[in-house]
């Protein structure tokens, strides 16, 4: 489904820009060529039996979208891993949903189980030994996408192609995208911030699509923005915080009408000041990776929370100011977790809503988040709330911020741990002394690492298997 569709898009475009990174520009008709030349050339690596799943593990590039695009008009699953894996989630990724190949970046880590088959669009191609257990598809799967994996193993969410031209189709019709956007995404296009607002939405409107990567710094920002001709702009909270305390030159945002953010929280400091800086408003978008787009506020000015529904999507959370937890369905739901069989299921209600695990209320239909339903960590048949435990450890001297978790102990037992970004100078010794006085002593955390910045993935979000394995360390004396 998606292959035609994308196809007729293609087709309809011609010679308007479809996408431009820093080095590459494509019209519509040559990114059409590009894929189905790509393609052709996939085919001859391509296993015989039965629609490859191919892993596609890269930064945001105009190559990216050529070979996304090869891959479906080959006949494939496409499987987009978040750029930031290392080897370690990559070598999981690759056994949990048995993928037969893995399109690359040359300077990424690959499994040891990889065996090298040339290259394509500047990518490395990787092949990998079949697996008989590997679990079956859904016969409508036509992409597989990744939960962040914030809270453990990602989980692989397949997705009809139906679901992703829906998510699409409801983007753009419930915020104006039209052909005369010109979209300046810096989120990854693996992760469902620009995979469902700047990708398919772009090409079914005509829009033109620039790609940014690497740090989004300031300078690098306005730069995109004024050479794009930007009317849109997509990126995670890190990217306007940097524009918030560089100030960059105003007149890069001439054009700008929309700017999003998504996936951690953008704080309401510096949400104001890239408006004070800039004259435009950050719209707020609430989704989440299980189905799709789900809000969107029109009027940033006015709106309560974080927006009204998009088409098609039905919400259900707390009134009267009151939280409840929030449970969603929309047309972009998806299908089931690969690697989990009968999880997905058992999160979804008996009418198909989708148990998000978040904690709000609508407000005059607006989405108002309040925060999750449960971070509780399990100690010793104790439960301890985990932000509660965080934020007293950020109000103490010389901690700059701090994420806990269960980790084993000495005798693999679960224990209380917590990594604190602070200087090298950082005594663990003194912010445990000192957080006790705020805490019950069953809630101050045991075991603690010291780290310049808390690792996050390319969401924003924490890296909690990197945090994990910071504790397979000697623990540091306290």
């Amino acid at each position: 489904m998606l292959t035609s569709l994308i196809s007729t898009a293609l087709r309809g475009h011609g010679d308007r820009v479809a996408v431009t990174d820093h080095q590459t520009s494509l019209t519509y008709r040559e990114l059409a060529a590009l894929a189905d030349t790509t393609a052709r050339e996939l085919t001859a690596v391509l296993p015989s039996a039965g629609p490859a799943r191919v892993g596609l593990l890269a930064g945001n590039s105009a190559d990216y979208v050529v070979l996304y695009l090869a891959l479906l008009r080959a006949g494939c699953v496409p499987f987009l891993i978040d750029s930031t894996s290392g080897p370690d989630e990559t070598t999981a990724v690759v056994a949990d949903c048995g993928l037969d190949l893995l399109l690359h970046e040359t300077d990424k880590p690959l499994p040891e189980t990889a065996t090298p088959r040339g290259t394509s669009r500047r990518f490395g191609v990787a092949a990998f030994p079949a697996r008989p257990d590997r679990p079956e598809l859904d016969d409508r799967t036509e992409v597989c996408r990744f939960t962040s994996g914030s809270t453990g193993r990602p989980l692989c969410i397949e997705f009809s192609g139906q679901a992703v031209h829906r998510a699409a189709l409801g983007w753009a019709e419930g915020t104006g995208l039209t052909g005369a956007d010109s979209i300046a995404c810096f989120a990854s296009l693996s992760n469902g911030l620009a995979f469902n607002t700047s990708l398919l939405a772009a090409f079914l409107t005509g829009a033109r699509l620039h790609l940014g990567r690497g740090l989004p710094t300031a300078t690098r920002v306005a730069r995109t923005l004024a050479g794009s001709r930007a009317t849109r702009l997509v990126g995670f909270p890190a990217l306007y915080e940097s524009l918030a305390r560089r100030a960059p030159d105003r007149d890069a945002f001439r054009l700008l009408r929309v700017a999003v953010s998504s996936a951690a929280p953008l704080s309401g400091q510096t949400r104001r000041q890239f408006t004070d800086l800039t004259g435009v408003p950050v719209h707020n978008y609430y989704g989440v990776a299980e189905a799709g787009p789900l809000t969107f506020a029109a009027d940033p000015g006015h709106d309560p929370g974080l927006g009204q529904p998009l088409p098609g999507v039905s919400l259900r959370a707390g009134t009267d100011g009151e939280p409840g937890p929030i449970e969603v369905r929309s047309p972009s739901m998806g299908t089931r977790y690969l690697n989990a069989p009968g999880v997905l299921a058992g999160r979804t209600t008996a009418d198909g809503h989708y148990r998000t695990g978040d904690l709000g209320y609508l407000d005059r239909g607006s989405l108002v988040l309040t925060g999750r339903l449960s971070q509780l960590v399990n100690v010793g048949g104790r439960k301890v709330d985990a932000v509660q435990v965080a934020e007293a450890l950020r109000r103490a001297d010389g901690v700059r911020d701090a994420v806990v978790l269960q980790v084993p102990d000495r005798h693999g037992d679960g224990a209380l741990g917590a990594v604190l970004a602070g200087d090298a100078s950082l005594d663990p010794g003194a912010v445990r002394r000192q957080v006790a006085g705020q805490l019950a002593a069953h809630k101050v955390p045991t075991l603690l690492r010291v780290v310049a910045e808390i690792p996050r993935g390319s969401t924003g979000k924490p890296a909690m298997a990197e945090l994990r394995r910071l504790f397979e360390q000697p623990q540091v004396p306290a």
